[in-house]
């Protein structure tokens, strides 16, 4: 049976089917518009724009070029202090684990040294490794690294599996304008 005014439902049905088809197709709402202003029906009457909301101002990082003089320099030291370049190029697949953990304690010690001696090296986080800590919202991502299952948003609770390192001081020797810091370690001839 059916209703030749349709029934609210059979209305409903059809002004959204054809709604959606006037979204889809270009040709069927320029017929619908044509059809409405022959029947003197107005045109929808404009829906008002909300005012545009100021936007904020995303947060520009501006990159700073690294000069490699400083790293080189640190090569340099570790060279001259405990000839880490040396150890690391070396090809140690002849050796026994006893005479690499000889050379090992060696580059330690000297690594040790250069880097008690240029820089003042402290903890990131002052508890103890395994202590429980609570990362708060705004936490310094540069500072602290989530691990393990990150779900949800701050504050998070958490172990600190490792207590991180900063640099809270750095006594490089000075370079002079002439030096040339790729040279981490001259060649030495015996005459």
């Amino acid at each position: 049976m059916t209703d030749s005014n349709g029934s609210f439902f059979g209305r409903l049905s059809l002004a959204a089917g054809t709604f959606f088809r006037i979204l889809g197709d270009r040709e069927l709402a320029a017929r619908v518009r044509s059809v409405r202003e022959a029947q003197g029906i107005a045109p929808a009457p404009a829906v008002p724009q909300p005012k545009p909301q100021p936007q904020p101002q995303p947060v520009v990082r501006t990159l700073k070029e690294a000069t490699p003089d400083a790293a080189l320099q640190l090569l340099g030291l570790m060279q001259r202090e405990a000839r880490f370049i040396d150890f690391i190029e070396e090809d140690v697949v002849g050796y026994s684990d006893t005479d690499i953990g000889a050379a090992a304690r060696l580059v330690h010690d000297g690594c040790r040294r250069v880097l008690r001696e240029h820089f003042t090296i402290r903890p990131v986080r002052d508890e103890a490794e395994g202590s429980r800590v609570t990362v708060p919202d705004g936490f310094d991502a540069a500072s602290i690294r989530l691990t393990g299952n990150v779900v949800g948003k701050p504050p998070f609770q958490g172990s600190i599996s490792h207590r991180g390192w900063r640099v809270a001081e750095v006594r490089l020797p000075k370079l002079a304008e002439s030096h040339d810091a790729s040279v981490i370690a001259p060649a030495e001839v015996e005459l």
